[in-house]
């Protein structure tokens, strides 16, 4: 299956997506079909802070339009804060989308946790990842405007400085304190932060989950009714 991607919403996260779907394809042997386009991801914050839902939703309708005309047979977009329009983005979509959520959700209730904290940007955290975790309880940082803020210039620069790690890290042991079995990285550029270094509590990676997802999607481990 030809996956489509709307990327350009973190650098670190495109290129992750990337080298996952790649790496996954040679080690089963697959000619990997991936199709991307390119979104702004200051123009999505913008449209994010303001709720202006449906005017992002219209953005990601071009781009979707865009994806099926180069042969897409799905689309997913690479981050979690876009999915502030995801009900609008669906409505207008010439493509099934497979959320960047869904499959977190899925993941952490098949691993039968009672509770996960949540990192990310301010609304998706304060939304419970706008209302797609839905069989999973979910415990969010109680300085969650610093947290999302940090996060979101993490995100916007491509690197993280040891200040915001420390900051990233805390909130997330703060979370286990709290109640959670493991903190979810319900933002795809925390690799920046988290990759490769252990903060002393388990953690859950959204995109490797998502992006795992996709990549049965592409090897035909899958199909759109297994994951819609």
């Amino acid at each position: 299956m030809n996956v489509g991607l709307i990327t350009g919403l973190g650098p670190a996260a495109t290129v992750a997506y990337y080298r996952h779907l790649t790496g996954v394809a040679a080690e089963r042997g697959h000619r990997l079909d991936l199709t991307m386009v390119e979104a702004n991801i200051r123009d999505v914050l913008s449209n994010n802070l303001s709720g202006r839902a449906q005017e992002q939703a219209e953005i990601f309708a071009r781009l979707l339009h865009r994806l099926k005309a180069a042969g897409a047979e799905c689309a997913s977009i690479t981050a979690i804060g876009p999915h502030f329009c995801w009900a609008e983005t669906r409505a207008l979509s010439p493509l099934p989308l497979v959320s960047a959520i869904t499959p977190l959700d899925r993941f952490c209730a098949g691993r039968g946790f009672g509770a996960v904290g949540l990192l990310g940007t301010g609304r998706a955290m304060a939304t419970a990842l706008f209302g797609q975790m839905v069989r999973t309880a979910v415990i969010v940082p109680e300085n969650l405007d610093e947290v999302g803020t940090a996060y979101q210039d993490m995100a916007v620069q491509g690197r993280c400085d040891a200040a915001t790690r420390d900051l990233l890290f805390a909130a997330g042991r703060r979370l286990m304190d709290r109640g959670a079995e493991a903190v979810a990285l319900a933002g795809t550029d925390l690799l920046l932060a988290f990759d490769g270094r252990d903060p002393g509590y388990p953690v859950i990676d959204a995109l490797e989950v998502h992006a795992d997802v996709l990549a049965d999607l592409a090897t035909g481990r899958a199909t759109l009714a297994d994951v819609l």
